[in-house]
């Protein structure tokens, strides 16, 4: 592997973990700039290691999996999980390995951001172990946006663990006093988005839609939804995508008429505009959710839908989400893949259920999404069955073109978004012109 793919991987990793919130990527914080050790002396036949992140999120659903798969199948079984601070810990430690020739320091498995795995498998194919051993396993059960991530020429290689599927919610009550109902944004176009938004800024004073202007998900979530990448054969292709400009002009209209608030960082993103009550609609991957509850006053006067569309129909799109990997280090992969195949790619309820109940990891299964905790209504959502529907919605993602580069496209997109809301411009060659330069300056970095 070249010196420079090595840098900016690394730079990748530390891009996301300062800029991405810690439920986008399931837990992530600071990232440490030393290798972690995988500590498996000792390990006997029944235990595995994990690198995972995250105490109050990834590690329950592991730690449900592993009290599943001694239940069920092997009643010694150990899951000796090695926490790590982040995401990219895990990244720097297979990236250091790699180029050491020494997997020896990683543990048997590895959780693993979906949007990393594919450009470190083409650095390091020698670094996983796939799942072909895996029985039994229904592929079909699981979206095929999530598994696009983790399958190379057909071959899986990922256990899927969380759902990033993204959710439209609403405060009913603010929708209601504007005069409208969760049933008209269904669907709706972001013509119709932006029209409620100027009825729900007259009558409530509120924004209908909210976006960290340090991260800007929004453009990729909203792309997505057309079933469109940024990328097109590994080039980014921001200008020249019609629906891109269209939704980047949209963007900057519902900024300028106060459809949209634009917060400073993440923390004003989370703890004023939503926790603050500014808004009375947040887009986001579904990890979005615990946020929204954390104001008790408005439990029963949210609900959740698909995403808007620019001509209308209901959207579907996925933000974060992580699987687990074998590592080439593994020296019981016939015990590590049957785990994984008992566990999270049979969508076991056990597993699942537990994992929900405890961290608040939503399956990426149909089948475990079927289950009575599924489809319980939740108070704090009128009662609606969010997980039942948040699981539904998942199986509808289009798998789009991904980029070892989508968070530094994220970035040059935002920084192009700030000026042109600065400059009040949402014209067609004004939007082009600042997609234009965004794309230039993401090319000269791939390129460097």
């Amino acid at each position: 592997m070249k010196k420079k793919t090595v840098s900016v991987l690394l730079a990748s990793a530390m891009v996301a973990s300062m800029l991405m919130p810690a439920s986008a990527i399931a837990g992530e914080t600071e990232a440490s700039t030393e290798a972690p050790t995988a500590n498996v002396a000792g390990e006997d036949e029944h235990t595995l290691s994990v690198y995972a992140w995250d105490a109050n999120f990834n590690i329950p659903a592991l730690k449900a999996a592993e009290a599943d798969y001694q239940k069920n199948v092997d009643p010694d079984f150990k899951l000796n999980v090695i926490t790590q601070s982040a995401s990219s810990d895990v990244e720097n430690a297979v990236t250091l390995a790699a180029n050491a020739g020494d997997y020896s320091t990683l543990p048997d498995i590895v959780l693993f951001q979906d949007h990393y795995f594919q450009q470190f498998h083409t650095n390091y194919p020698d670094a996983w172990k796939d799942l072909s051993g895996a029985k039994d396993v229904n592929w079909d059960d699981f979206g095929a946006e999530k598994l696009s991530f983790s399958t190379i020429d057909d071959v899986h290689y990922g256990a899927p663990v969380d759902n990033g599927t993204a959710v439209m919610a609403y405060r009913t009550d603010l929708l209601k006093e504007a005069g409208y109902s969760i049933d008209d944004m269904t669907g709706c176009s972001w013509d119709k988005f932006i029209e409620v938004g100027k009825a729900v800024q007259e009558k409530t004073g509120k924004y209908l839609l909210c976006m960290d202007g340090s991260g800007n998900d929004l453009p990729y979530m909203m792309l997505q939804a057309e079933g469109e990448s940024q990328f097109t054969d590994g080039e980014p292709t921001f200008a020249e995508n019609d629906k891109y400009v269209q939704i980047i002009s949209k963007l900057v209209e519902m900024a300028d008429e106060k459809i949209l608030y634009l917060a400073d960082s993440w923390t004003d993103y989370t703890d004023q505009a939503i926790m603050g009550d500014m808004v009375a609609g947040v887009m986001n991957g579904n990890w979005i959710i615990p946020t929204i509850e954390q104001v008790a006053d408005n439990s029963g006067k949210w609900e959740i839908t698909s995403l808007p569309t620019l001509e209308g129909g209901e959207g579907y799109a996925s933000n974060g989400g992580s699987s687990l990997y074998i590592t080439a280090n593994c020296s019981k992969p016939d015990l590590a893949t049957d785990f994984l195949a008992k566990t999270f790619l049979a969508g076991s309820a056990e597993t699942y259920d537990a994992a929900l109940q405890n961290g608040g990891v939503i399956t990426c299964s149909l089948k475990a999404g079927a289950s009575d905790v599924y489809q319980k209504g939740v108070a704090f959502f009128n009662d609606q069955p969010i997980y039942t529907k948040i699981v539904e919605m998942g199986s509808k993602v289009k798998p789009v073109e991904q980029s070892d580069y989508h968070y530094q496209a994220r970035n040059y997109v935002g920084t192009a978004i700030q000026n042109l809301v600065e400059a009040q411009d949402s014209s067609e060659d004004g939007v082009k012109a600042a997609l234009s330069d965004a794309e230039e300056q993401l090319k000269f970095e791939m390129e460097g």
